[in-house]
């Protein structure tokens, strides 16, 4: 996660890094291709099981007041993106704030529209930013109504959105997992700072 943000970094962004998991407490490091090989869910959902998409968009209060305090930061527009449970978390914060937020990614996201109360799609209504969805072929985190499911609230929201099934598993943009697929990463690379590109410049 480090060199991803690294990575958008030296696209020419400020880039704010979060540690999704630290009301877990101490935990690490783990090492994907480790983990992945045995019962991860084992592993990792205690630490799941301390944030979400609504924590996450609370968490983001503290970052964009952060962001404020520096004169390095151009504007007040930003833009967010999140990988596999981190894409639903970036459709929350920016429906969260609506007013900052011009700009949502979600690569190879899972749980993005279920019956949870507090579902990523419910936050379209909420939304002003351009939105891009970056999903597997044959994820089990996103199937296909998943999928029909939050494209209809975008689209019933009036949302400005792309969707993209990438031919990769679930966790292809990922460059330590297993699943990693470097020519479908630099698609999604592509995907990510044009749709940044043409949301965050302008300095407002």
């Amino acid at each position: 996660m480090l060199d991803m943000a690294q990575q958008l970094a030296d696209a020419g962004y400020i880039v704010l890094l979060p540690d999704l998991f630290y009301g877990y407490g101490p935990y690490g490091p783990f090492v994907p291709k480790e983990v992945f090989a045995g019962d991860f869910r084992a592993l990792l959902g205690p630490l799941m099981a301390t944030t979400g998409p609504l924590k996450a968009a609370e968490d983001a209060e503290a970052m964009l007041a952060y962001l404020a305090t520096r004169d390095d930061v151009r504007g007040r527009k930003v833009g967010v993106v999140g990988f596999c449970m981190g894409g639903g978390m970036a459709l929350a914060t920016a429906g969260t704030y609506p007013e900052r937020f011009v700009a949502a990614a979600s690569f190879h996201g899972g749980n993005l529209a279920t019956d949870a109360p507090m579902s990523p799609h419910l936050f379209a209504p909420k939304l002003k930013a351009e939105v891009y969805i970056g999903a597997a072929e044959n994820d089990g985190s996103y199937p296909p109504g998943m999928a029909e499911r939050l494209q209809r609230s975008l689209t019933e929201a009036d949302v400005r959105y792309t969707t993209q099934t990438y031919p990769a598993a679930h966790g292809w943009m990922m460059p330590d997992f297993p699943v990693y697929d470097h020519a479908a990463a630099e698609r999604g690379w592509g995907a990510m700072l044009a749709l940044f590109g043409r949301t965050l410049h302008g300095g407002e």
